[in-house]
């Protein structure tokens, strides 16, 4: 359970936030946008065009993340709103080129993770996704077992910007909002962490991020170094 001194006090006005815990979106954060070639296999295997499949693929999205709809479900709603029907061999093609299409890593905000995580500082990750795109990911990626927790949001049967998502993330954390600071692309996603209590940065580009968190008073997060071998081989002998 958090620590109940640590969860009540807040810094004071105008201070900057005591962090413990960085928190990262996945998508379009620790990835980088989609993957053009993965849409270009899309629109091979359904047979639409870029605007149809664009607008059938985002249109129950969101109901995907909170597994109101199943992976299976998503892709025959997709069809659906397209006019159209997928077999089985389509929607299996489509599971696959889903996870190509956020596996593109944003290798800047990976690597700072795994610094973060060296220097002993606790990571996680709270991302809107669903069930089999989560499942095809983290088979994909092994590097996301080192991050303490990972919430994704099908799981929970809830998206954020959902508060309780946010709350249930830092419970899993072992964190209090407050000592958290969240990483996000999207504006609303940024505001409701605010909201709840955590400190929290607009993801855009790294060089604006990089700005940001040094305007912030964080760039000994940021500008944080992997142990040396000699150190980890001093802390392993003490």
């Amino acid at each position: 359970m958090p620590d109940q001194t640590k969860e009540n006090s807040a810094p004071a006005p105008g201070a900057t936030p005591h962090i413990d815990t960085v928190l990262f979106d996945y998508g379009q954060v620790l990835s980088n946008p989609p993957d053009p070639a993965a849409w270009a296999v899309m629109r091979t295997v359904t047979g639409l065009d870029e605007a149809t499949l664009h607008a059938a693929y985002w249109a129950y999205r969101h109901d995907y993340d909170r597994a109101a709809l199943t992976g299976l479900a998503y892709w025959r709603a997709v069809a659906a709103h397209a006019g159209t029907a997928f077999d089985a061999a389509q929607i299996a093609a489509l599971f696959d080129a889903d996870v190509t299409l956020w596996t593109s890593l944003n290798l800047p905000m990976v690597e700072w993770a795994a610094r973060l995580q060296a220097a002993g500082i606790r990571t996680g990750i709270l991302s809107n996704i669903g069930d089999s795109i989560a499942e095809g990911i983290v088979a994909k990626l092994p590097w996301l077992s080192g991050f303490y927790h990972c919430t994704w949001s099908h799981a929970l049967f809830m998206a954020k910007p959902e508060p309780a998502i946010y709350l249930k993330t830092a419970e899993a954390l072992d964190t209090p909002p407050a000592n958290i600071l969240f990483i996000d692309d999207r504006e609303d996603n940024v505001a409701a962490a605010t909201a709840v209590g955590m400190t929290a940065i607009q993801y855009t580009t790294y060089p604006d991020f990089k700005r940001q968190m040094h305007t912030r008073g964080f760039a000994h997060l940021l500008d944080i170094e992997e142990p040396s071998t000699k150190e980890l081989s001093a802390d392993r002998n003490n």
